[in-house]
């Protein structure tokens, strides 16, 4: 009976060590985000994190900080290269001044259309795009599309005419910065979380983004026509941080990356119920849309031509890009 009571004993105590052991392994990995908690990208790395803690036993699960709680997306982007922070969920804008091959997808016009965009996005260029992340010292986990960008300003943007003079909010990139400059705008760089107020107080004439970003930000109240322009598809992307994948175990790694791609079909159904909710939203807020319809596009696509030369400056950059184009 003695013997049996220590082996009881033992298997108790070894048993509260394992968990002891788990607990101290176990980890919140902190991912940062700019929108609210309920917009799309904050749910589906949320549901990234559920993923990740069913495939670990719980032992690894994201905790997402949206509402810019962090920072913005570049001071974000800067606490991931170091290891600060774990992951982060920007606009591929973000990392334009750091990896050229980020700018491609928002090549002003690249994409014929959604169908266009999720073959060549969710697929071998995508996966190329991403696999350039690292050698700037990140790990390109997955890309969300973020449907089509447009202008919205207090008149219609039909025409080029339309365009000149007005000061545009831009994401800080170069190529965003050459982008609206075609046009005959001036650009301003500006952090998402400040252009309400730009745009209320006069400072901007003009913003553009999509459906989703106007309504949550209620730009609509300071910019109330919305110009179908559509003139790009830039992605969303998720990355983590290289110092600190480095320390995790090859079953850890597979484990997010497995994750983070289960978590795009999610996405994609998200997105396209905000959209059209937001659409309604912000018409029913009183903002009017002027349909692609009555934009002069080809126009617009004409100035851009040059952008694409510039941005697409290497030999290996120009290949990708023209993969991008011939994606079917």
């Amino acid at each position: 009976m003695k013997k049996l009571c220590r082996q009881a004993a033992v298997l108790i105590a070894s048993a509260v060590v394992a968990l002891a052991s788990a607990t101290v392994l176990a980890r919140d990995f902190r991912s940062a985000d700019v929108h609210n908690k309920d917009f799309p990208t904050n749910l589906a790395v949320k549901f990234m994190g559920e993923e990740l803690a069913k495939a670990t036993g719980g032992k690894d699960r994201i905790k997402v900080f949206g509402d810019s709680s962090l920072g913005s997306e570049k001071d974000t982007v800067e606490q991931v290269k170091i290891g600060a922070l774990d992951m982060v969920r920007v606009s591929t804008a973000a990392f334009h001044g750091i990896v050229p091959e980020s700018m491609l997808p928002s090549l002003p016009f690249l994409f014929r259309d959604i169908d266009h965009f999720r073959k060549a996005i969710y697929g071998p260029p995508g996966d190329k795009i991403l696999a350039a992340f690292e050698k700037a010292g990140f790990v390109g986990l997955c890309l969300y599309e973020s449907g089509a960008r447009s202008m919205y300003a207090k008149k219609p943007i039909r025409n080029l005419d339309d365009m000149k003079g007005l000061k545009v909010r831009v994401q800080p990139s170069d190529l965003w910065v050459s982008l609206i400059g075609a046009l005959g705008a001036s650009p301003a760089p500006m952090p998402y979380a400040e252009v309400y107020t730009g745009l209320k107080t006069g400072l901007l004439d003009a913003a553009e983004n999509n459906y989703p970003s106007y309504d949550e930000a209620k730009h609509y109240e300071a910019a109330p026509v919305y110009s179908e322009t559509l003139h790009v598809m830039s992605p969303e992307v998720v990355v983590f941080s290289k110092k600190v994948w480095d320390t995790l175990s090859s079953e850890e790694q597979a484990a997010i990356r497995k994750a983070a791609k289960d978590s795009v079909p999610y996405y994609v159904s998200l997105w396209e119920a905000r959209e059209k909710d937001s659409k309604a939203a912000v018409i029913k807020g009183g903002a009017k849309i002027v349909p692609a319809a009555e934009i002069d596009r080809k126009a617009f696509v004409a100035v851009e031509k040059p952008v694409w030369d510039k941005f697409a400056s290497t030999p290996e950059l120009k290949a990708l890009v023209q993969e991008i184009v011939d994606t079917k």
